[in-house]
């Protein structure tokens, strides 16, 4: 009877417990200038039914850049549940000039992103994922790992923001389309050094995000990146989202987290000073007025 339990319990949590890594490793293209390496892996994307909405190389970090797109049965799933899953729209391919391809793996990002109600979204997780790896490759996975149960309510450590936030929050408009219209003025003239990645909106659901460059030489993701390790590379741009009136971002001990779930406690600490530089700089964006929060 025991045993019989034991059993049971095993069936029950094992597919809470065992553990996923962020990114996969992708088949080599030819080496080159970053921006042709980009073009090489855009082909593979757009030949298997992908769509490129934007692309780009961080300042600062010239040898790498990420190829970002969307694919159908997964703006269906984010439509369907809406909110800010809208966070997830951006599919991200991340290159080096060296040719080597990574992406983001759909089942860690999505788990964190639909959380309670990942189940709905796990058809379009799966084929996108098979599309990825037919695509692209299915070499090992990096990055770190977490548990697959711990995903959905994620945070780095006690104390540390989940993927919903009072923080998150930019600034709150009167409108979906006010909310939308600002980000875009200004991203287009270069609000805090910042400029478009890309941009996906779906105004009948009034939700949409826009990924943003933040270029800043002082405070921009080229500084952090190279403090932190540019080859998760896959998880950048940063992004801005939009639902109803109200523009958010994820806050930094979040989002920089999640990407980076293996970070040593030191090592973070060496960009104890971007979370609230991100934050600044995209509710500069989203046309609100910055306060700065508690320490890091």
């Amino acid at each position: 009877m025991k045993k019989l339990l034991g059993a049971l319990l095993l069936t029950v949590w094992a597919p809470l417990a065992f553990a996923i890594t962020p990114y996969i490793s992708g088949d080599k293209v030819t080496a080159g200038d970053v921006n042709a390496v980009m073009g090489q892996v855009e082909k593979k994307l757009t030949a298997e039914g992908f769509t490129v909405v934007g692309r780009y190389s961080p300042k600062g970090v010239s040898q790498y850049g990420v190829v970002v797109v969307t694919d159908k049965g997964m703006l269906d799933a984010i439509r369907g549940v809406g909110g800010a899953t809208i966070v997830g729209a951006g599919v991200r391919v991340g290159v080096k000039a060296d040719g080597s391809v990574s992406y983001q793996n759909p089942d860690y990002w999505y788990r964190a992103y639909f959380r309670k109600q990942f189940s709905t979204a796990e058809p379009a997780v799966k084929a996108l994922q098979a599309k990825l790896q037919k695509t692209l490759g299915a070499g090992k996975g990096f990055g770190g790992d977490e548990p697959a149960g711990d995903l959905p309510n994620y945070k780095y450590m006690i104390g540390m923001e989940k993927f919903e936030s009072d923080k998150n929050e930019l600034k709150s408009h009167g409108s979906f389309e006010a909310a939308v219209k600002t980000i875009q003025d200004n991203l287009a003239k270069g609000t805090n050094k910042t400029s478009k990645v890309y941009e996906i909106v779906m105004a009948d659901k009034k939700i949409a995000v826009f990924g943003v460059a933040m270029n800043d030489p002082r405070t921009g993701e080229g500084v952090w990146l190279n403090k932190i390790g540019a080859d998760h590379i896959a998880a950048m741009p940063y992004e801005i989202y939009v639902v109803g009136g109200k523009a958010s971002a994820l806050y930094g001990r979040y989002r920089i987290a999640l990407g980076w779930p293996n970070l040593g406690m030191g090592t973070f600490m060496k960009i104890s000073d971007s979370p609230d530089e991100i934050l600044e700089t995209l509710t500069g964006v989203a046309g609100g007025t910055f306060e700065k929060s508690s320490a890091f």
